[in-house]
Order: C-alpha cells, then structure tokens, then sequence
C-alpha cells in the first residue's frame, strides 16, 4: 500500500472565501509523522467565482502537484467553451478578461494528467479515459470503463464536485462510498472524486476536500463566508444563478 499523508483539493472556482478556510483547515492537520500534509489540486482553479487571481496565486505556493480543469483551459483559451452552460460561458468570459499574465502562464502549464507511480496515485480532472474530452464519471458503467486505462491503485478526480469513493475488487466488483473508504484492501483499486471547495453540490454548501491519511480516505467539509464570496459575485455582475447555488450546495 503506497497512498500516503496528501490533502486533495479541486473545483476551487475563485472562491477565495472557501480556499482559505480549507487551506487553513490543512495546515492545522498534521501528518502521522508530525510534518505538513502536501496538496494535490485536481483542478478548475478558476471559473465561476470572483477572485481567480488570488486563488490561483495561493495554489502556486502551497501545491505539491498540480493539474488542469476544463475551466482552467477555457479561460486561458486551450479548450472551447461551446459545450460549457450559458451562465459558465459569462463566467469564462470575466475570468480571461481579469487574469494576470502570470496566473494565466501558470494555468496553461498545468497538464492534463499526472502519475504518481511511487504513491500509488494517478491524478486526473475528468476521467483517465480521454482526459482531454472532460468526460464525467459519476456511474458504475462508468468506472468500470475507466478502470481500464490507469494502472495505479488509486484514481482522483473532480470535475462533477461531488464527493465519493468507488472501490473495485479483484473479482470486479464495484461498491460506492460516500463519507469515506479504508484504502487497504487486498487487491482492490480505487476511483475517488474529491469534491469541491468552491461550489459544492451535493446539498452541503460547506467546501470539500479529501484527506489522505496512509491508508484512509475521508472527505472533509469546512464552513466558511458565502455571504461575503456572493457580495463579491454581484459587484462583479456574475450570473445570479451562479450566486444563488452556493448557498444551497447544488
């Protein structure tokens, strides 16, 4: 068993309000060996919220990988937007318009995919198959394709921001957990989504993250000021369903 001591991040979305109550939440959390939990970001730094820039300057410092979203290539004009909703769309279209050169390098380096063959972890936005197209990965037919085409023994993922943990058993079997998993079963192999910090939904507004914990997954949820990230929202003309959703974490 190789997963270690990681703090798994995703779906940020410019809300700066949700970040540093969850950045903060990690730093009080020590590792088993008494040293800081390193960050994973599965993505989707920006989008959506109001303070892409100074999200995305806090992940530079604090993560120790790091990958894109399909909001973080739309804003930076790696992907189209013509798949995205209409109010995205707006949002894509704010973002561009007010990030920094260097926020902007940052998420264009970002790759699409990252293995981490020691731990045991492979690190994707959408899905491990066709991670470009930003599939979604939400059902058992769905996982079992994607079982296929990652051979670590633990996937995450974000994308979709809702949190949960699929296990399969040597035999193929598939089971689904939604507050967390023992990651030490002999054999089994694991897709897990993270959640999102920045705009739950799965009727919990409170932000989410994964802690990794040697062989343990729990998903944390921190509260923090919606009300303030939703007055930032309006002053900057976002689209008020935009607003509305985070208070009711769909």
């Amino acid at each position: 068993m190789a997963v270690a001591d990681f703090a798994v991040i995703s779906d940020i979305h410019g809300n700066l309000e949700a970040l540093d109550a969850v950045l903060a939440d990690i730093e009080a959390r020590e590792t088993g060996s008494g040293g800081k939990r390193p960050v994973l970001f599965l993505g989707d730094a920006a989008g959506y919220g109001p303070n892409p820039n100074e999200c995305i300057e806090k992940i530079r410092k604090v993560i120790f990988h790091g990958i894109a979203g399909n909001h973080d290539r739309a804003a930076t004009g790696q992907t189209g937007i013509s798949n995205f909703n209409l109010y995205a769309q707006e949002s894509i279209r704010w973002t561009t318009g007010i990030l920094s050169p260097e926020n902007k390098a940052f998420l264009e380096g970002l790759p699409l995919v990252c293995q981490m063959e020691e731990e045991g972890l492979f690190l994707v936005h959408g899905s491990p198959y066709e991670p470009e197209k930003w599939h979604y990965l939400l059902y058992f037919s769905q996982a079992s394709v994607n079982f296929e085409h990652f051979e670590e023994k633990v996937c995450l993922i974000g994308h979709s921001h809702l949190p949960f943990v699929m296990e399969r058993s040597p035999s193929g079997q598939l089971i689904a957990y939604r507050d967390g998993a023992d990651l030490d079963k002999a054999g089994c192999r694991y897709i897990i989504n993270a959640g999102s910090v920045g705009q739950p939904r799965d009727g919990d507004p409170r932000a989410c993250y994964l802690l990794l914990s040697g062989a343990r997954a729990e998903f944390v949820r921190v509260s923090y000021d919606i009300e303030a990230t939703q007055q930032k929202m309006r002053a900057a003309g976002l689209p008020t369903p935009l607003i509305e959703r985070l208070q009711r974490g769909l």
